[in-house]
C-alpha cells in the first residue's frame, strides 16, 4: 500500500497568540499558551522520524489554494476579513478563533494540504493519505471563523475537486470530540455529499451536533450526528462504528472516503471529556481503512483536526498512520493500558441510547437512497 503524508514546516508557523489555554490574556488571565499550538503536530512529525515510520510514506507537497476555491464555499465578506486581520497581526477572527500575522497564507495552504493528499489518492500517485493540516478546518463556517478554524480544509477540498470533475460521491466521517458543524452546513442540503459526526453531546459548539439535524431539502438524511456522552470510551465508539458508520457509508457507495481526524476524544485530552486511547484510534482507522477497499477501491483520506495534548496526540496519530501505511513499528504506548483499565468502556445505556437513535437515521438512509436509485 503507498500511504501519502502531506505536511509543510510553515502550517506550524500559524500564531495563535499569547491566550492562557483557550482564555485571551487579560485584568486576571496571565497570558500564557494557547492549546491550538505546534506541539502535538510537531511531535507526532518527530515520532514518525524516530520510529522510521516516515520511511515507508510517500511525502506529498502542498500547494495553498486558491481564493477562488475558498469562495465556493465561504462568503467573500469572510475571505477579505481574515485576510485584513491576518495582515494586521494577533487578533481573533471569531468565537475562539485566534489569528495572526501570515495565518491567511497558511490557512490556504492548511486547505491545499488537504486538497493535495485528495487528489493524490483519486489520480491514484497513493492509495490512502494523510493531511498534517493546521490550523484545523471541521469548525469554519461559511461566513464565520470559530474554534481555532479558519477556512474549512475537506468542504474547500471536497468542493475544488468536484469542480475539477475528480470526484463526485464523498463520504465524511468526523470522529474529533467536538461536532463538525462547520462541514455539516457546507454540506447540510447536498446528497453528493454524506456527513457524519461523532462527538461528545453538546460540548463545542454548543446547540449544535443534534442527533435529529438531519440534512434539509435535497440533502435530508444524508447528514447524521451520533452525539455521544460524556465518558464515553472505546465500546461505545466502537460499537457507533460498527453499527452506523460502517452501514451508512456502505449503503451510501461514495468514490471518496474521507476521515475528519481529530484526536481530542483521548483520555488525556484537556478539551474532551471521553476516554480513547491509541489502539482504539488504530481500529477505528482499520474500520475505514476496510470500508474504503469495499466501497470506493480504498481511496482513504483523512485530515488532522483538533487533539491538544501535546504528549498524547502523537501515539494516536501514529498508530493511526501505521494502520494507513500498513506498516508497524517499535514505538508503544505508555498510557494504552493504562486507559484500557479505566471502568465504563463497556456500552452504557445512555450511549446504546444514541447509538440506536443513530442506527434509525441509517434505515431512512437506506431507504431514501433505494427510492433514488
Amino acid at each position: 500500500m503507498a500511504t501519502g503524508f502531506c505536511y509543510h514546516e510553515h502550517l506550524m508557523w500559524h500564531d495563535t497568540g499569547p491566550s492562557a489555554d483557550m482564555m485571551p490574556p487579560g485584568k486576571f488571565v496571565e497570558p500564557g499558551r494557547h492549546l491550538e499550538s505546534p506541539g502535538s503536530k510537531r511531535r507526532l512529525h518527530s515520532l514518525m522520524q524516530v520510529s522510521g515510520l516516515a520511511r515507508h510514506l510517500v511525502p506529498l507537497m502542498p500547494e495553498p489554494v486558491s481564493v477562488e476555491d475558498l469562495l465556493r464555499v465561504h462568503t467573500r465578506r469572510h475571505v477579505d476579513n481574515i485576510k485584513s486581520l491576518s495582515e494586521g497581526g494577533s487578533s481573533f477572527a471569531g468565537p475562539q478563533a485566534p489569528i495572526g500575522f501570515n495565518s491567511f497564507e497558511i490557512a490556504l495552504l492548511s486547505a491545499g494540504a488537504t486538497y493535495t493528499a485528495m487528489r493524490a489518492v483519486l489520480t491514484g500517485r497513493v492509495d490512502n493519505a494523510y493531511a498534517l493540516a493546521r490550523p484545523p478546518g471541521h469548525h469554519a463556517e461559511p461566513d464565520t471563523a470559530m474554534g481555532n478554524c479558519l477556512f474549512s480544509n475537506i468542504g474547500v477540498s471536497i468542493r475544488r475537486l468536484q469542480a475539477e470533475g475528480l470526484v463526485r460521491r464523498v463520504a465524511m466521517v468526523d470522529w474529533d470530540v467536538h461536532h463538525g458543524n462547520g462541514t455539516e452546513t457546507i454540506f447540510y442540503s447536498d446528497p453528493s455529499v454524506l456527513t457524519i459526526s461523532l462527538h461528545q453531546d453538546n460540548l463545542y459548539p454548543t446547540g449544535r451536533g443534534a442527533i435529529t439535524a438531519n440534512g434539509e431539502g435535497a440533502g435530508q438524511g444524508y447528514n447524521i450526528n451520533v452525539p455521544l456522552p460524556a465518558g464515553s470510551g472505546t465500546g461505545a465508539y466502537e460499537a457507533a462504528f460498527d453499527r452506523v458508520v460502517i452501514p451508512a457509508v456502505r449503503a451510501f457507495g461514495p468514490d471518496l472516503v474521507v476521515v475528519a481526524s481529530g484526536f481530542d476524544a483521548s483520555g488525556f485530552d484537556p478539551l474532551g471529556r471521553m476516554m480513547l486511547n491509541s489502539e482504539c484510534f488504530r481500529r477505528l482507522a482499520a474500520r475505514m481503512v476496510a470500508l474504503a477497499a469495499e466501497t470506493c477501491e480504498g481511496r482513504l483520506v483523512m485530515s488532522h483536526e483538533g487533539g491538544y495534548s501535546e504528549g498524547y496526540v502523537p501515539f494516536c496519530g501514529h498508530a493511526v498512520i501505521e494502520t494507513l501505511a500498513n506498516q508497524r513499528t517499535d514505538v508503544v504506548d505508555p498510557l494504552s493500558d493504562h486507559i484500557d483499565e479505566w471502568a465504563g468502556h463497556d456500552v452504557q445505556p445512555s450511549q446504546e441510547k444514541v447509538i440506536s437513535e443513530a442506527e434509525d437515521l441509517v434505515a431512512r438512509l437506506r431507504s431514501r437512497l433505494a427510492s433514488a436509485a
